[in-house]
């Protein structure tokens, strides 16, 4: 093989970027093994695997990593060619805002294509929870916002997230307590809600083990075998336990995450910002 095409290595660094082939077949659109077949095809013309599998997720090879770094410095080469050609420069500055538990998931990928293809547009990123947000989309301090709806604030349908009871590997089974100690965002907080209203569905006696702004604190009392915690689906480590219904817990709903405008965002720079957001992240 002298050549690979773009759309080729758009693949391999979708799946080098999400972990898994279902994740990067969700992001491009495609069935996961139509992703793993044509993963698999390239690793037979190459001679030599581009990934280790086990039974949840992949991570790159050496080779796998060395193709995927220079895949991305040729899809954003790709990225800015067509912005110099389709589109005006733009400069300007785009402040958004997004919650812990969507910011590393959810927005790299977007972001980068966004850097690549407007060089001279600056991004400011505020992290708060969704609630905390919204105040500041109606004063016009964010232009744009990658939230959790909640009532009352309107915004462009990006997808459902699920969200899933998480604990630590290995250690005491802390789920089987009662009262059963949770870990979750403060109040406000659309997870929190949902778990909470769950589990007085389900008659499950509860404590509040600890409640913290920060999605790294949750993770930390899960990792410690502390508590268990409701965690949007993107936002849950590799090395944590996912539970369920067999597990004894209730199933909770999924998040509707919208992409939400200030009034004054009606500018190109936050339009681009948008779209690029759309086109990444709704399903």
């Amino acid at each position: 093989m002298r050549k690979l095409d773009l759309d080729v290595l758009e693949m391999i660094v979708a799946v080098a970027d999400a972990g898994s082939f279902a994740r990067a077949a969700e992001a491009l659109h495609r069935s996961p093994s139509a992703v793993s077949m044509q993963i698999k095809a390239i690793e037979d013309v190459l001679g030599k695997p581009l990934f280790v599998r086990d039974t949840r997720n992949v991570a790159l090879t050496d080779d796998g990593r060395t193709l995927a770094d220079y895949g991305r410095q040729l899809l954003a080469m790709r990225e800015e060619a067509w912005s110099a050609i389709m589109r005006p420069e733009i400069r300007g500055r785009v402040t958004i805002g997004v919650p812990d538990d969507y910011a590393s998931s959810l927005l790299p990928s977007a972001l980068r294509k966004f850097a690549a293809a407007h060089p001279r547009v600056e991004i400011r990123v505020i992290g708060m929870p969704s609630h905390a947000l919204v105040p500041l989309l109606r004063d016009n301090t964010l232009d744009l916002a990658c939230i959790t709806k909640s009532r009352g604030v309107s915004g462009e349908f990006l997808r459902y997230e699920p969200v899933d009871w998480v604990a630590g590997r290995g250690g005491t089974a802390v789920w089987k307590e009662r009262p059963l100690p949770i870990a979750v965002f403060p109040q406000g907080s659309a997870a929190r809600a949902t778990a909470i209203h769950a589990l007085q569905r389900a008659g499950i006696r509860y404590r509040m083990s600890y409640e913290s702004p920060s999605l790294l604190g949750l993770i930390s009392m899960v990792h410690a075998g502390l508590a268990v915690a409701p965690l949007a689906r993107c936002s849950v480590p590799e090395q944590m336990t996912v539970l369920g219904e067999a597990d004894g817990l209730p199933e909770l709903p999924p998040l509707e995450v919208i992409l939400a405008r200030s009034a004054q965002s009606s500018r190109p720079p936050c339009d681009f910002l948008a779209e690029q957001l759309l086109a990444d992240l709704k399903t």
